[in-house]
């Protein structure tokens, strides 16, 4: 979409946006050098580029899972404050 093509009063519609002619003016302006910027950057050979995220690669920093022993059940229930049938009781939040 060229920057003629954009109707500034719908964009701004969409964004629930109300605007003065002035703002209309000055945010078409902006919008169409935004988009002048991206039909710059079609014209750019990409070919061979692979498609990125990142521009570098991160990797994520969490230990491995591992199965380890975990606390007895009767252990855990003792800081409890209120229990049955074994579980957890909550108060309700939601009516």
């Amino acid at each position: 979409m060229s920057a003629a093509q954009f109707d500034i009063k719908y964009v701004a519609h969409l964004a629930r946006l109300h605007l003065t002619p002035d703002e209309e003016k000055k945010l078409g302006a902006q919008l169409g050098g935004i988009l002048g910027y991206i039909e710059k950057l079609k014209e750019l050979d990409v070919t061979g580029v692979e498609p990125t995220a990142h521009a570098v690669p991160l990797v994520n920093v969490t230990r491995p899972d591992e199965v380890r022993p975990s606390l007895p059940h009767d252990k855990v229930l003792r800081n409890a404050p209120a229990q049955a049938n074994g579980l957890f009781m909550a108060p309700k939040i939601v009516e």
